[in-house]
């Protein structure tokens, strides 16, 4: 599954994708935060504030329980503003 990190999750984490390979426990958005929140300080600073991060899985907006077992990829991204 590729991971698409946009804005400043983006800028936190320090990358602008990357491809994953989840454990089988992980099937959820929520559990796939917490996966990638034990993989460092920058995931960890990006997912602080988890209700703010927005998600998208294969193009179409995703919640924390959407299960993610058959995606090809999952999106995250801050809440948009502007007009």
């Amino acid at each position: 599954m590729k991971a698409v990190y946009f804005a400043w999750v983006r800028e936190r984490i320090g990358l602008a994708e990357e491809e994953l390979s989840l454990p089988e426990e992980v099937k959820t958005v929520s559990e796939l935060v917490d996966w990638l929140v034990a993989r460092g300080e920058g995931y960890a600073l990006a997912f602080e504030n988890r209700q703010s991060i927005r998600a998208a899985i294969d193009k179409r907006h995703a919640s924390a329980h959407s299960l993610i077992a058959s995606a090809r990829e999952i999106a995250f991204f801050p809440p948009m503003t502007g007009g």
